[in-house]
C-alpha cells in the first residue's frame, strides 16, 4: 500500500538517505502496510516506521527478515547498510572522543551505577549491542571498568535461580544441529552458556531476533541461538539508565542495562529445555512494558531466516 512520507531529515548522511528511499520504494512496490511488515518479520511496527522515516538506521537482523519476507535486491540493500552503517561510526567517532576527553578532565571516571528506580536484577553486561559498532577513542579507564564487569560476568550462572544441570540436558533439535554447521564453532551449549557474553562465546554468529516490543521509543529484542540454545535481551532507542530483563520459566533473569549510549544487551540465559518460555521486560522513566512470551523458542527460530555473513575484510594493495 502506496503511502505519502515524510520528507527524510536532513542529518541523514547520503548512504543511510538512499538506503531509506529504497526501503520506502520496496514497502510501496508490494503495497504492504507496517503493521503487516512487523508481523512478517517479527519485528514491532513501531520500529519499521522509525527505520523508514530516517529515524534510525535499519539493523542488519530486520533486513535480513525483509530481504527474506519480499521480492527485493538484496545485494543493493546490504551495500547500502553498510555504507550507512561506516557513515555513521565515521560521525559518531570523533564526538565520542570529543565527550570523554571533557569528562576526563573533569574528574576520574566512577563505575556505572544501576538507577534507584530499576527492578532487582542481575547486573548487565557494560558491552555495546552485536548491532552496533563500539565508538572508537574509549579511554583507558573506561576500558578498565568494562573489563571489570565482564569478568564478573564470566563466573557462571546469576541473577536467576535456576537449577538446571548439564545431566538434564535435552537433546539437541534438528534446527540446532543444522546450524551448527555454519560459522566458527560456540564455545558454550545451553545451561553452559548461562551467565556470558554472546559475543564472547561465539553465539551472535546465528543469532535471531525471536521477537521485539516497545516501551515508548525504546526497542526491545529477545535474541536467540539455535547452536548455543540460549537467549539474551537487546535493548535500542534507548539512553542511559534504561534497561531490558530477559527471564525464563525456569527462573533464569539477565539484565541489559545501558550505561553510555542508546543500546546494549545481556548475557545469557539458559534456553535448552524443551519446554521454555522467554519474554523481556524493559524499564525505562516513562514506564514499564514487555515483549510477548516466546514458546519453544527452537521452533521459532527456525521458522527465520539465517543471519546475513559479515561482511569480508578488504585485501590490503600490497606496497611496491
Amino acid at each position: 500500500m502506496s503511502q505519502s512520507w515524510k520528507p527524510l531529515p536532513d542529518d541523514l548522511s547520503e548512504p543511510a538517505r538512499r538506503l531509506a528511499e529504497e526501503l520506502r520504494a520496496v514497502k510501496d512496490a508490494h503495497r504492504i502496510s507496517l503493521a503487516e511488515l512487523g508481523k512478517r518479520t517479527y519485528l514491532s511496527k513501531a520500529s519499521w516506521e522509525r527505520w523508514l522515516n530516517g529515524k534510525r538506521l535499519i539493523t542488519p537482523q530486520a533486513l535480513a527478515g525483509l530481504i527474506a519476507t519480499v521480492e527485493c535486491d538484496a545485494d543493493l540493500l546490504t551495500s547500502l547498510l553498510r555504507k550507512a552503517e561506516a557513515a555513521r561510526d565515521a560521525h559518531e567517532a570523533p564526538s565520542s572522543e570529543a565527550a570523554h576527553d571533557t569528562d576526563e578532565a573533569l574528574s576520574p571516571a566512577p563505575a556505572p551505577a544501576a538507577p534507584a528506580e530499576a527492578p532487582d536484577a542481575a547486573p548487565a553486561s557494560p558491552r555495546p549491542a552485536p548491532w552496533r559498532r563500539p565508538a572508537a577513542g574509549v579511554g583507558a579507564a573506561v576500558a578498565a571498568v568494562l573489563i571489570l564487569f565482564a569478568a564478573l560476568y564470566l563466573r557462571g550462572p546469576h541473577g536467576g535461580n535456576g537449577t538446571a544441570s548439564a545431566a538434564t540436558l535435552p537433546p539437541k533439535t534438528a534446527a540446532a544441529t543444522a546450524a551448527a554447521t555454519a560459522g566458527p564453532a560456540p564455545l558454550c551449549e545451553g545451561v553452559g552458556c548461562a551467565g556470558k557474553d554472546p559475543q564472547d562465546m561465539r553465539c551472535d554468529v546465528d543469532q535471531r531476533t525471536l521477537l521485539t516490543g516497545n516501551v515508548g521509543k525504546v526497542v526491545l529484542y529477545v535474541h536467540y541461538s539455535p547452536r548455543c540454545r540460549a537467549a539474551w535481551s537487546g535493548i535500542t532507542d534507548g539512553s542511559p539508565g534504561d534497561s531490558a530483563t530477559i527471564t525464563t520459566n525456569h527462573g533464569w533473569q539477565e539484565t541489559a542495562l545501558i550505561h553510555w549510549g542508546y543500546d546494549n544487551y545481556s548475557v545469557m540465559v539458559d534456553a535448552s529445555p524443551g519446554d521454555t518460555t522467554l519474554q523481556v521486560c524493559g524499564h525505562q522513566k516513562d514506564g514499564d512494558n514487555c515483549t510477548g512470551v516466546v514458546t519453544d523458542p527452537a521452533a521459532r527460530a527456525s521458522a527465520l531466516p539465517s543471519p546475513p555473513p559479515p561482511a569480508a575484510a578488504p585485501t590490503p594493495t600490497p606496497t611496491p
